[in-house]
């Protein structure tokens, strides 16, 4: 599925995502630096009703918030650095887990291990972002 929307039209996505992940998925986000990352996961934890601050984890790696949704930025870690802090742990949590800068290998890793994934690639495009969704 694709949708291309303004920044200000972003609930369009945020519905759909609403509507189509299972209660339990991880959601690897993809785009270049500034695509929009976490700007998609601040507005999904707005339409939960969740108040608050919703930053990009770079340094801390994860953030976690109400309603069981978790965000995790990797652009620094390697896969062997992710199962030894033990973050892999985390993703048995049930709720939704937006990971930045995942790689292919630790998607495959996932999906190997039976879990639901979806990837949401954000691309430019015109004025607008392009948002790919899709059911690995």
């Amino acid at each position: 599925m694709e949708i291309i929307v303004a920044e200000n039209e972003i609930d369009e996505v945020v519905n759909y995502l609403n509507e189509i992940l299972p209660s339990s998925a991880i959601i690897f986000l993809t785009g270049n630096l500034a695509a929009g990352k976490t700007t998609l996961t601040k507005n999904i934890v707005k339409s939960k009703g969740i108040e608050g601050e919703v930053t990009s984890p770079t340094f801390s790696l994860q953030q976690c918030y109400d309603a069981n949704i978790f965000h995790y930025d990797l652009y620094r870690i390697e896969n062997s650095e992710f199962m030894e802090l033990g973050l892999f742990e985390e993703f048995d949590k049930e709720g939704w887990h937006f990971v930045e800068w995942g790689d292919e290998a630790l998607k495959s890793f996932f999906l190997n291990a039976g879990y639901d994934i979806f990837t949401v690639t954000i691309t430019p495009y015109e004025d607008k972002r392009k948002y790919s969704i899709e059911k690995n």
